[in-house]
């Protein structure tokens, strides 16, 4: 599935922006985390020294992973299921503690930004220190995109059938 514009999200069907968010976050999230992960160890590693090198940030980032990879089976195995039959009223619980859990995830993100100093790079910083910024950027953006599409319109039920209660 090609990316969504905003406006289009709350004209597509529950199933249809479900494969979205799986295609296009999940997927994504899975298999970039572990690529910036890896790139924020051998910074760490190089560069301990260097008085702007962004102490604790493979640590962060590895707790977000988990914490990210726990949200998402939880949406994967009850939630997703629950809306794509429409059963939104039965999933008020479930969405309030995954709403909730977005709120973490943002708490996560300004950690990050206080760690690389809002991914502002010293002058003297190297092409994999620049890569994992770069990386860090698109990864921020992605999760702020994951997280707006589900609370503004999956969750708040304004995908074209929630209100109908019928596939379309």
């Amino acid at each position: 599935m090609t990316r969504l514009k905003a406006e289009e999200w709350n004209l597509s069907s529950t199933d249809q922006l479900v494969d979205y968010l799986l295609s296009n976050f999940h997927e994504r999230h899975r298999s970039h985390l572990p690529q910036i992960i890896e790139l924020a160890r051998k910074i760490e590693a190089v560069h301990s020294d260097h008085e702007n090198c962004p102490t604790g940030l493979t640590q962060l980032l590895q707790s977000m992973q988990q914490e990210l990879e726990s949200h998402m089976m939880k949406e994967e195995q009850v939630l997703f299921p629950m809306l794509r039959q429409l059963r939104f009223e039965q999933a008020t619980m479930p969405i309030r503690v995954m709403k909730m859990e977005h709120e973490e995830h943002q708490q996560a993100l300004e950690q990050l930004n206080q760690l690389t100093n809002n991914l502002e790079l010293p002058k003297d910083a190297c092409g994999t220190w620049q890569k994992l910024y770069q990386e860090l950027a698109l990864f921020i953006n992605e999760l702020n995109q994951h997280i707006e599409i589900e609370n503004t319109v999956l969750f708040a039920g304004k995908t074209a059938d929630a209100n109908t209660g019928q596939r379309i």
